[in-house]
């Protein structure tokens, strides 16, 4: 166990932070439950270990709007042991891959387990404002715990709007919400007699995010610009707690202004990245609330490795793999200039007789000496469906004045097939 950075005192409120289990994922055609189901159980270990009181999970708890039944198993069972451990409270909410519905389908049912789901946002912020209270019933804490906003949630599309228009739309309703959320909280904690911590959730995409390569975060709000500005959020907060991006991050180099990131690396491009998760220490003294953050270092269930380079250097690195038994699973990427016809075969017969699997392998050697022209020999999964619908309007001559509102119509009609997929029971 990791030593605190705070003291510890009866007065001290521990939170845990966490977000994107994605849970059902899988990477390349491979399951990933086992290491689903080893998160879990650390985080179990985890809420034990740190004297947890609230966790936060911000979004995206499935990876589809209709998971497997054995990742809602994996989810119910984590929740029903969460019951028996020193956490009293869990709160959570809908990400954009989450179905609202399905989320909260049982919440009725999980609050006698203590577990508040927000799932829909409400045009009554009372649905999203939870006080929670500690084992005597006295209140401790308030979640706004706002769930992922879509599009049709924050503003009325209008004919012949411009792109510009639906940015500032969807920037000032994520406001106004957030806004709203805060001064019903205010009032309550006015209400109480006590300066209670007030705590925020959110699952969306602040301005200066980072992302990887592969992580599989998707743009929320497709055909536009709209990244939140970390400076709409209230100023009475003690701590807001983000999902949606996958790599562990401030928001404006503020402390207490978070993404918890992924705990497991969702694809290649993340594989060398620590993840962790926030513990947040809230200690009430004279009538203000201090907050201080610590991360804790998740431990890795699969080691996922990338392996780049010409062939010798492919070979090298497998060879030096194989030799110290890892079980990594792997993506290799051929970035030599010589043509190798049998490249996978050579890869197989490399990794034979180990504990190596590769799962994936792209070619990106330059082919103009074969085909005369400069491209990159590409598989259909390497591209997303912009990439494609891009390279049709090139294909077919589109000019250039009129793609962006192509673009634009085009991510609309992606994103209503998504939405679709959401509501879907």
């Amino acid at each position: 166990m990791q030593p605190f950075s705070f003291p510890v005192t009866d007065e001290t409120m521990n939170i845990l932070h966490t977000s994107d289990w994605h849970l059902g994922r899988s990477l390349y055609g491979r399951k990933r439950y086992p290491e689903f189901e080893g998160f879990l159980n650390w985080l179990i270990e985890t809420i034990q270990d740190y004297q947890v009181d609230v966790l936060l999970v911000a979004g995206d708890v499935f990876d589809t709007s209709t998971p497997s039944n054995r990742a809602q198993k994996l989810y119910y069972r984590f929740l029903h042991r969460i019951a028996a451990s020193t956490c009293r409270h869990v709160v959570v909410i809908a990400g954009n891959h989450d179905s609202p519905s399905f989320l909260n389908a049982p919440k009725e049912l999980l609050k006698a387990l203590d577990v508040h789901v927000v799932g829909t946002p409400s045009e009554d912020p009372e649905d999203e404002v939870l006080v929670l209270s500690d084992d005597q019933g006295v209140s401790e804490l308030i979640v706004c715990a706002v769930p992922y906003l879509r599009d049709r949630d924050i503003r009325v599309a209008e004919a012949g709007e411009s792109i510009e228009d639906k940015d500032r739309k969807l920037v000032e309703g994520i406001s106004r919400h957030y806004a709203a959320t805060a001064a019903l909280a205010e009032r309550k904690r006015s209400a109480l007699g006590d300066e209670i911590p007030i705590l925020a959730m959110g699952h969306l995409f602040t301005a200066g995010g980072q992302t990887l390569d592969g992580d599989g975060v998707r743009e929320l709000y497709v055909g536009s610009l709209a990244h939140v500005n970390g400076g709409i959020f209230p100023e009475n907060l003690d701590y807001l707690a983000l999902g949606h991006l996958h790599v562990p991050q401030k928001v404006n180099k503020s402390e207490v202004m978070r993404y918890s990131g992924s705990p497991l690396p969702m694809g290649f491009g993340e594989a060398r990245q620590q993840k962790s998760v926030c513990l947040v220490a809230l200690a009430r003294s004279e009538g203000h609330t201090e907050t201080v953050v610590d991360l804790i270092d998740i431990p890795v269930f699969q080691k996922l490795e990338q392996v780049k380079g010409d062939w010798e250097a492919l070979s090298a690195r497998i060879l030096e793999l194989v030799a110290s038994g890892s079980r990594a699973w792997l993506e290799v990427i051929y970035e030599g200039e010589a043509v190798i016809g049998d490249l996978r075969q050579r890869l197989d017969g490399a990794v034979a007789g180990s504990q190596l699997e590769i799962l994936r392998v792209k070619n990106r050697r330059v082919i103009e000496r074969v085909l005369g022209q400069m491209d990159e020999w590409e598989s259909l999964d390497e591209l997303d469906p912009n990439d494609v619908f891009q390279r049709c309007l090139l294909l077919h001559e589109v000019p250039e004045t009129q793609r962006p509102q192509l673009i634009r119509t085009y991510q609309e009609v992606l994103a209503s097939l998504h939405d679709d997929d959401s509501r879907a029971e």
